[in-house]
């Protein structure tokens, strides 16, 4: 569960992308964001770092995120680090994603299972859960050794049938 900070500069930032009719491209951003943050650690602990001050970290901002970013983006990572709020970047770019993925009506499922599913098989269960939920599925499968047979698939933060 999201902390109240990060869900309120998520919120922050949604809103603005809303005005902006820029939260498909946004969202596009923040996972490549993600994706980058998740992959160096390095990144993480500069953020964490109390030794290395606000200029320094925007400078980094700037140099890194401009790259892959909008203005807008880069100037919300900026208020982060100004307002101290750098460090729950993770969750708050998670949540936005969660803001976007609803407002874009999508939903996002894992399927777990004991060993990798064929493609086949996991396009059949994403479109039983398509109709079933009357929104886009992003799925996902997780490989799951402690199920001895068939699948478990959560939608969501719910087990369902499919």
């Amino acid at each position: 569960m999201a902390s109240e900070i990060a869900e309120r500069y998520a919120q922050g930032l949604f809103e603005l992308t809303v005005e902006e009719n820029s939260v498909e491209t946004t969202k596009q951003e923040v996972e490549e964001l993600l994706s980058v943050t998740e992959e160096n650690l390095d990144i993480q602990l500069f953020f964490q770092a109390v030794k290395v001050t606000k200029t320094e970290k925007k400078n980094f901002i700037d140099k890194v995120f401009a790259k892959i970013c909008s203005h807008d983006l880069v100037n919300f990572l900026k208020l982060l680090v100004d307002k101290g709020r750098i460090t729950y970047l993770e969750e708050i770019l998670n949540c936005y994603v969660d803001l976007a993925d609803e407002k874009l009506g999508i939903v996002r499922a894992v399927v777990s299972s004991a060993k990798p599913l064929e493609k086949e098989d996991l396009t059949k269960i994403q479109n039983s859960l398509e109709k079933k939920t009357g929104k886009s599925v992003i799925l996902k499968n997780r490989i799951d050794p402690s199920l001895i047979a068939g699948i478990k698939v959560t939608v969501g933060n719910k087990v369902t049938d499919i």
